[in-house]
Order: structure tokens, then sequence, then C-alpha cells
């Protein structure tokens, strides 16, 4: 497009003059030779537009140190970060993906962007999940950025047990580990969180190519190790899935079934017996989709139930689980055999079994999850039950697909795999915690 010499006058503002010269040779002052030494890009630029919009660049070619170079080696960098950098600097205009916004939080922060830096921190914490808590976390304390490190706690508190289900999990060091065993406020069951530290072991044994001998996980595990609570255990679970690896010492397996199984307790004890309280006490809200209308279903004789309902919030939840309002129903069976899971996308956070009973001690049927997921604004999140059942005749009740609870907005959507046979909705209330009061 620079081929016309009167460019300049189909532009009109300035930030589309600069657009037509980012990444190109016209009028560049300096060249970047971005990369490793396999895959080395040559990025033209001008001096004048990097200045106006990084001290770096600024004091790189303008500064009391400056250097006359012609070429300047750019070798910690990927070429499309680099871009996305120059891309911003230009044109005002963002775009990465999962794979690189790590790498441009870094490249931004190198070269003292704060503009860019804040959209990658918002960026990655809209993609914040069980599976990349662990990988976020340790990066946001290597760039010290608190408030994304702040939610990468929130969540790993949340869902503690898909936390520790992950390959990020496996790969934190030693120091991150031990943050993560010394929380009071995580969600799951010790004897689940010490098998995945022995994981993490196991690992940490593999990269230092050493066999994962009781003393050896020992050995890697350090200090962490006395930050699992046994005390907490059962007496079944430790005697089953702990005393056997030989990670512990006889005497402090000793020291343990004695304090699981009398009150003689020993005078020396390395391990603590606190319980981790995660998210006890805090206040349960409910959503209410229902209207208070009835809406009838005709079913007869033996009849599956499924349904599926996608669900967005606003901002940050722990969903506890969910109400279904009892029918008007005449029915054939006492009780079913009722599944919910709450899935994203197609991966599983969440599931409950429960046989329900139809009697009339209570108007709803709640299923509770063994801990609360945390969901995010931004994102769709799908429940989904079934159940088996003898009925006659049903009155369900309808339901809203917007709702409000205090500042949280819930909206509903049908799901794709919804039995699109019936036209109404099995999933009446939602359980949940409002997460922005813990901060």
């Amino acid at each position: 497009e620079t081929d016309d010499p009167n460019w300049q006058t189909k532009r009109a503002t300035v930030r589309e003059r600069n657009a037509l010269l980012f990444n190109n040779d016209l009028m560049a002052d300096i060249k970047f030779l971005v990369g490793t030494d396999d895959h080395i890009q040559l990025v033209p630029a001008h001096k004048l537009i990097l200045a106006t919009g990084s001290p770096v660049f600024y004091a790189m070619f303008y500064g009391g140190l400056a250097e006359n170079k012609s070429e300047i080696r750019i070798p910690d960098v990927e070429p499309p970060v680099f871009l996305t950098l120059l891309e911003y600097l230009y044109c005002d205009e963002i775009h990465f993906e999962a794979d690189n916004a790590l790498a441009t939080l870094y490249v931004a922060k190198k070269y003292m962007v704060p503009h860019l830096e804040s959209a990658c921190v918002n960026y990655l914490e809209t993609k914040l999940s069980a599976e990349n808590a662990c990988t976020l976390l340790s990066q946001a304390h290597l760039f010290e950025e608190s408030d994304l490190m702040q939610r990468c706690w929130n969540l790993i508190d949340a869902q503690t047990e898909l936390v520790i289900k992950s390959q990020g999990f496996l790969n934190v060091d030693l120091a991150i580990l031990e943050s993560i065993l010394s929380r009071d406020s995580l969600i799951c069951k010790e004897i689940n969180l010490f098998q995945a530290t022995v994981k993490w072991a196991d690992a940490a044994c593999k990269k230092i190519d050493i066999t994962p001998t009781p003393q050896n996980r020992r050995d890697v595990l350090g200090q962490a190790l006395t930050m699992i609570r046994f005390p907490i255990m059962t007496v079944k679970e430790f005697a089953n899935r702990v005393a056997h690896l030989e990670i512990l010492t006889s005497d402090e397996t000793t020291d343990i079934f004695r304090i699981l199984t009398t009150d003689d307790k020993p005078n020396i004890f390395n391990f603590s017996t606190k319980q981790r309280t995660g998210r006890t006490g805090r206040k349960k809200i409910i959503c209410n989709r229902s209207t208070g209308h009835l809406h009838p279903e005709r079913l007869t004789s033996a009849i599956l139930f499924e349904d599926s309902v996608e669900i967005a919030v606003n901002k940050k939840i722990s969903i506890i689980g969910f109400g279904i309002d009892k029918p008007f129903v005449k029915v054939l069976s006492g009780n079913d055999t009722v599944k919910i899971y709450l899935k994203q996308n197609g991966y599983v956070l969440a599931e409950n079994e429960t046989t329900i009973f139809y009697d009339i001690s209570t108007n709803t049927w709640q299923f509770i999850f063994e801990d609360p997921v945390q969901i995010h604004p931004g994102n769709y999140y799908t429940a989904s039950i079934s159940s088996w059942g003898m009925y006659d005749k049903i009155y369900w009740p309808e339901v809203d697909n917007v709702v409000f609870v205090g500042d949280v907005t819930f909206e509903f959507r049908d799901s794709v795999i919804k039995n699109s046979f019936y036209q109404i909705s099995f999933f009446h209330k939602i359980i949940f915690y409002d997460d922005t009061d813990e901060n």
C-alpha cells in the first residue's frame, strides 16, 4: 500500500498512518533480530514510535547510554510475541491467544508497557481454570502480579480436588507446592492431597533421573511432607493408603496411629492436627428460577428424564449444588435415582447421584456437590440431569431465563444436548457462594 506516494492522504488519523508502518520497511530506522538461533525473524521498526510507547525503548534509542546500532538482537522473545508488542505500540490493538498470553505478559513487563500488561492479566483471569491455575500461579508469582496471584489462590481453594489432578500441579516448584500444602482454606480430602503430593514427588524424581524410592520421595519433598495433615485422615485411609508406602519413618507412622486411635499423644510431633477450614461457615445463597406458574406434561409408564441447561454469570461464584422443586405428580414408584453433573467444555467439574423419595417433608430436592465449584464470568457451564421414574401425570414449575440475586446475574439457555421432547427445565434452583464476599 505504500507504493502510492500519497498514501498519507488516504488515512485520516495518526493511528491509521502508524498502523501502515507496522512491520514495514518504509522509513524503518532500526531492525530487530528476534528469536532463538534456529528461528530468527528480522523485524523492521521505527525508533520514534517505539520510544513514545515504552520507556525502555526510549532509553535504548534516546537515553544517555543509547547505542547507535542498526540491528538489535532479541533472543528471549519469540517473533509472534514481539510482533504483538509492536502491534500494540503502532496500532493500539491487542491480539493474543491463550498459548502466548503469558509470553506477551513477559514482554510487556520487559519493555514497561503497563496497559498491555493489564490486558494480558485480564485475559488470563478470564481463562483461569483448575487445569492451568498452578501454571498461572507460578507465572503470577514470577511477574509479581498480585491480583492474578490472588485469583489463582481463590480458585485453588475452591476447586482443590480438580487442581491437584492437573498436570500444572505436577510442574510447580517446591516453594509453590509448600505454599499450596500450607493453606488452611483448601477444600480437599487430606488423603487425596497426600496422593497428589506423592505424584508430584515421583515427577520431581523423574526430572533429576532418580528412582522414586520412599527415601528419594521424602528427600525431594523436604519440609513439604510435614505440611500434609496425616492426623485428620481416617484410620482406614492412613493404614491402607499411606503407611505401606514407607515414605514416613517408623516412629512417625507409630505416632500418627497413636493420635488416630488413642488419647495418648506424643510429646513431639511434626504434623498439624488442624482441620482445613475451606469455606465452611459462609452464607449459602439460592438463585430461584421458578416463576410460580405450573407447566403440565403428560407422562405415563417408565420414563427417563434428561435435561441440560447452560449457565452464565456476571461475576465469580462457587456453585454448591442444585435444587429441584417437587412436582405435583401422581407417582407410580416410591423413589428414583437422580444424577446431576456440572461440566465445562465436556469436562466434568462436579457430580452428584442421589436417591429421591416422594415424601412431604420438603418442597425441594437438593443435590449438593462434595466440594463447591467455582465458575467465572465470560463462560458458559452446562448442568445436566438424568433420572428414571414411573409417573402418571406431572406438573412442573415454569422457569425464568434471567435471574438477579443481589448483584449476581444468572443467564440460562438450552444446551445443545437438551432433550427437545420436553419444553420444561428441571433446574429450578442454584445454591451458591458469592466469592467476591471474601475479597
